[in-house]
C-alpha cells in the first residue's frame, strides 16, 4: 500500500511539473526575446544558427516549485536546500543578464556552498572528520555546479545529462525507502522532460546559466538527502557513478585546456560534444549516446547502492565506461 501510495503522489507531482513547464517555457521564452536576453552564436562554442532565447532555468524552476506545492512539504532542510538553489539561479540569471568574471561567477558558487554547509547540507560519513567532510562537501558541490555548466553547450545536452541522473536518484531513493525525496525527485525530472521538449535539436531555448547552475545546484545536493550506508558502507560513492558525465567532462577540459595552454576556466571548443560532432555524430546521436550512458550509470549505481556488486568489480566496469567513452570521442563514424 506504502509503494502504491508514494507511486500516486509522485506521478501527480511529476505529471504537475511537467504541465506547468509546457506552460512556463513558452511564456520565459516570449519574455526572453522581448528584453533580448538571447544567446548569439560566435563561431567557436556556440554554434547554433540564429541567437536563441535564455530563462528556460527560470521554467524550470518555477515549475518544480509549483509541483512541490501541491504534494510536498517544503520544511526544514528541504526549505534551505531550496533557497540553496534560488541564490545559484539568481547568480546564473545574473551571468546571463551582464557576463560576470570567471573569479565573480566563482565567488558567488563559494558564497552559495558556505550557505549550504551551514545549513548541514554535507556529506555526514562517520570515517571522516568533521572538517574533511566539510571539504569534500564543498569540493562535490563545486565540481557538479560547474559540471552541468560545462556540459550545457549543446541542444539538449545538459538536459538529457540531469534527466538521467534524477531517474537514477529516483530508483535509489525508492530502495532506500526514502519516499519524501522520491517526490522531490519527481518533481524535478517532470520539468525537466517538458523542457527538453522545447531545448531538443533545434533548441527554441535554453537553460542560461541560471539553469544549468541550478540544475547542477540541485543535483550536487540532493543525494546529502539519502541514507547512502543503508545496505552498503561505500554507498556514498554511488553519487559520483550517477553524475559521472559532468564529472568527466570537467576533468577532461581542465586536462586538454592545461595541455593546450589555455587557462582552465577561459571557453574552448573542446568539449566531447564538439569532438563528436566533429567526428561526423549528429546532435540527436549524442542525446541518444548520452541517455544510454545513464542509463548504464543507473544500473550501475542501483547495483553499488544494493551492495550487490563489490567496489573492485564497480572501479573495473567504470574504468570500461571511461575507456569506451575516450574511443568513442577518437573515433569517426
Amino acid at each position: 500500500m506504502i509503494i502504491q501510495s508514494i507511486l500516486m503522489q509522485g506521478s501527480l507531482t511529476l505529471l504537475v511539473s511537467l504541465f506547468l513547464s509546457f506552460y512556463f517555457v513558452p511564456f520565459f521564452r516570449a519574455v526572453a526575446i522581448r528584453f533580448n536576453i538571447l544567446d548569439a552564436p560566435d563561431g567557436k562554442i556556440k554554434l547554433q544558427k540564429k541567437p536563441t532565447p535564455y530563462l528556460g532555468g527560470l521554467a524550470v524552476y518555477c515549475a518544480l516549485l509549483c509541483g512541490l506545492v501541491v504534494s510536498f512539504p517544503v520544511t526544514g532542510n528541504i526549505l534551505l536546500f531550496l533557497i540553496g538553489i534560488t541564490l545559484l539561479l539568481f547568480l546564473g540569471l545574473v551571468d546571463d543578464l551582464t557576463p560576470l568574471e570567471p573569479y565573480q561567477k566563482f565567488a558567488g558558487q563559494l558564497l552559495v556552498v558556505f550557505c549550504f554547509l551551514r545549513s548541514g547540507i554535507h556529506l555526514k560519513e562517520h570515517f571522516f572528520s568533521s572538517p574533511w567532510n566539510m571539504a569534500i562537501s564543498a569540493s562535490w558541490i563545486l565540481t557538479v555546479v560547474n559540471g552541468f555548466n560545462l556540459i550545457d553547450v549543446m541542444d539538449g545536452l545538459a538536459t538529457v545529462t540531469a534527466i538521467g541522473a534524477t531517474g537514477s536518484f529516483i530508483i535509489i531513493s525508492m530502495l532506500l525507502h526514502q519516499y519524501d525525496i522520491t517526490i522531490l525527485l519527481c518533481a524535478f525530472v517532470g520539468a525537466l522532460l517538458a523542457f527538453l521538449y522545447y531545448n531538443w535539436p533545434p533548441a527554441t531555448i535554453y537553460l542560461g546559466d541560471a539553469g544549468s547552475l541550478c540544475i547542477g545546484g540541485f543535483l550536487a545536493t540532493v543525494p546529502f538527502f539519502l541514507k547512502w550506508g543503508t545496505y552498503n558502507a561505500y554507498g556514498y560513492v554511488t553519487p559520483i557513478i550517477v553524475l559521472a558525465i559532468p564529472i568527466i567532462e570537467i576533468a577532461s577540459l581542465i586536462l586538454i585546456r592545461s595541455y593546450k595552454g589555455i587557462p582552465f576556466y577561459k571557453g574552448s571548443p573542446d568539449h566531447f560534444c564538439h569532438y563528436l560532432q566533429k567526428n561526423g555524430w549528429s546532435k540527436r546521436g549524442i542525446l541518444s549516446y548520452v541517455f544510454g550512458i545513464s542509463i548504464l550509470l543507473a544500473l550501475i549505481g542501483a547495483l553499488c547502492t544494493y551492495n550487490l556488486i563489490s567496489m573492485p568489480q564497480v572501479l573495473g566496469l567504470m574504468m570500461c565506461l571511461i575507456a569506451a567513452w575516450i574511443y568513442l570521442l577518437c573515433r569517426k563514424i
